[in-house]
């Protein structure tokens, strides 16, 4: 194949810079085995004079691609694909227990041909727009968990569709985007309905949302509307220095440094969780089902959204899958 003609398509009218095109050009042609371990890359000059760029564009794509590992040198005889290696990149909001259980699964369910990088944007758009910008046309796919800033549709727009899915929350997508997403709504409301006997023995449930928190909420919407369809008095908590155990209350938290605080507040009042007071903790980790007597939980499957992910690395067909989410119920309910 003639790579110089065939594969290297330079748009001299295109926003993208031409170095970059190279960039994404060859990367994709690794990615998508057009070109193969070993295959001879077409030197500098005859870029320059194919394309009409300057060589000082030609070496600056080859420098990325070498740096990057994609490709490799030999003095007087030009630059070669180095591997069929495959990078794919991994953007998270933050590591939390939870998010380590996707996070595994999506490692552990790629081909060894596949390597990840994984960075996490910490709910800052600045970071999120310098991880994007940064690894434009670096990579063969991306997965990336994105969060509620209007400037996130924009910065996206950066990757092509086809090479990106969005994870975990519904938000910033079209028809024709590719995800992965659990439900924070209705399959919310589905869970916590099955927990209602459990609630009954309460005399409130207080919900605690604490103003650090970015989960979304449209899970408070669902809560209020399963308190009002079943007639259970609630609250919202918001400020968390309010937060004072009560006898008698069951609590739901999307924050596992709340659990912490009602654990403490617990045993300082002496009042045993599952019978005095109740907790229903959101998202599932692996040590949930070991604290105290085991934590009942609302979660959606993070070992089953990090496989969806990972099969999207792997196929070419687009993905556009609900996760569901589920109720656990221990001791602590």
């Amino acid at each position: 194949m003639d790579v110089n003609k065939t594969l290297l398509q330079i748009n001299h009218a295109s926003d993208i810079p031409k170095y970059q095109q190279i960039v994404t050009a060859i990367v994709d042609a690794v990615a998508e085995s057009s070109i193969k371990k070993g295959s001879v890359l077409p030197s500098v000059n005859a870029i320059c004079k194919t394309h009409k760029l300057s060589r000082d564009t030609v070496f600056k794509a080859y420098s990325i691609l070498k740096d990057n590992g994609v490709v490799d040198a030999v003095p007087n005889k030009g630059y070669f694909v180095a591997h069929d290696t495959k990078k794919v990149l991994l953007v998270l909001d933050t590591f939390k227990a939870y998010k380590e259980v996707l996070y595994h699964s999506f490692i552990n369910n790629l081909p060894d041909n596949i390597i990840s990088d994984v960075q996490f944007h910490h709910y800052n758009i600045d970071n999120f727009k310098t991880i994007i910008n940064n690894s434009a046309g670096k990579y063969y796919k991306y997965i990336i968990m994105n969060f509620d800033h209007e400037d996130v549709t924009d910065v996206l727009s950066k990757i092509s569709s086809d090479k990106l899915l969005q994870i975990d929350w519904n938000i910033h997508t079209d028809s024709d985007s590719n995800y992965v997403f659990q439900d924070f709504g209705a399959s919310f409301y589905t869970a916590i309905t099955a927990a209602e006997k459990a609630l009954r023995k309460y005399k409130r449930i207080d919900f605690l949302y604490p103003s650090f928190t970015y989960h979304p909420t449209e899970t408070l919407d669902y809560f209020k509307k399963f308190c009002k369809d079943f007639h259970f008095d609630y609250q919202i908590i918001t400020d968390s220095k309010n937060f004072n155990i009560e006898k008698g209350v069951a609590y739901v938290s999307v924050s596992d440094r709340m659990l912490g605080r009602f654990l403490e507040q617990s045993k300082d009042h002496h009042l045993e969780p599952g019978t005095d007071v109740g907790f229903l903790s959101y998202n599932e980790t692996p040590m949930k089902k070991f604290i105290y007597k085991g934590i009942s939980v609302i979660s959606t499957d993070f070992k089953e959204l990090g496989t969806k992910a990972a099969e999207f690395i792997t196929s070419d067909t687009p993905m556009q899958h609900y996760v569901p989410t589920t109720l656990t119920l221990r001791e602590s309910l």
